[in-house]
């Protein structure tokens, strides 16, 4: 019995470590998706890594500060992890909420199913691509194969502290310069369209610069943003690699 309550209290607790992610991290919050089947989802995958790792889990030592210890260095670790993936997704809708303002869309917002949060209209469009490529490709596996490898190699009890600052300033800088190079293609465009209209303006004082322009823009970008999207996909995977990289190297993992 006591073995039975030790494998279920250390479930609850590496849950902290798979939660956050689940919960509150996108593309799982594009999907709509109750938090209670996501957290369900999360307390299941904490069972079937307890089982499959006892001496990293149940049975490894206590640390000082006891539960507590535990608890606060899985919830910071799942929190690290989580925002790892986040902030993939947020250096997109930076992106896309950049074409916004360039194209004249800075007043149209969209409303996230999940969270109720306002998103940018073409940074939606470019943060539901990475979703569906996250999904269609080798996603969820690289994510459970991320949480193992954290548990095998931090173990419960010594996860306070393992996250590293550096990793994500550096990751930070990195994977918000690729969505920017995302959204390069169509950003160009608008911005050869300003500069035309601009002489245009000098030549033809009379034309309503303000109207030609917003329509001549929103159909460039009509135009053009399939075409980035189309020539995009390999950028789009190698800016959830990055995430899934710098997830393992926060978890003291590989992948």
């Amino acid at each position: 019995m006591d073995a039975l309550v030790a494998q279920a209290v250390a479930t609850l607790l590496l849950t902290l470590r798979i939660a956050p992610t689940l919960a509150f991290a996108q593309p799982f919050t594009l999907i709509r998706i109750p938090v209670l089947i996501r957290i369900a989802l999360a307390i299941a995958l904490a069972g079937w890594l307890v089982a499959a790792n006892a001496a990293s889990t149940w049975r490894a030592p206590l640390p000082a500060g006891g539960i507590l210890a535990i608890a606060g260095g899985e919830l910071l670790l799942g929190i690290a992890l989580a925002l790892a993936l986040q902030l993939a997704f947020a250096a997109l809708l930076v992106a896309g909420r950049t074409i916004d303002i360039q194209a004249g869309y800075g007043l149209a917002v969209l409303v996230d199913p999940s969270t109720r949060a306002q998103l940018p209209l073409v940074g939606t469009v470019l943060a539901y691509a990475a979703g569906a490529i996250f999904f269609a490709t080798q996603g969820p596996a690289r994510l459970l194969a991320i949480w193992s490898a954290s548990v095998r190699r931090t173990p419960m009890g010594s996860a306070l502290g393992t996250a590293d600052p550096q990793v994500l300033i550096g990751y930070v800088s990195g994977v918000f310069l690729l969505a920017i190079g995302l959204a390069g293609l169509v950003l160009v465009v608008l911005l050869i369209l300003d500069l035309a209209i601009a002489f245009m303006s000098r030549t033809l004082p009379q034309m309503n610069v303000l109207l030609l322009g917003f329509q001549v823009k929103t159909l460039a970008t009509m135009i053009m943003l399939p075409i980035a999207l189309a020539l995009s996909g390999s950028l789009f995977a190698t800016i959830l690699e990055y995430a899934f990289d710098t997830m393992g190297a926060l978890s003291g993992g590989g992948s």
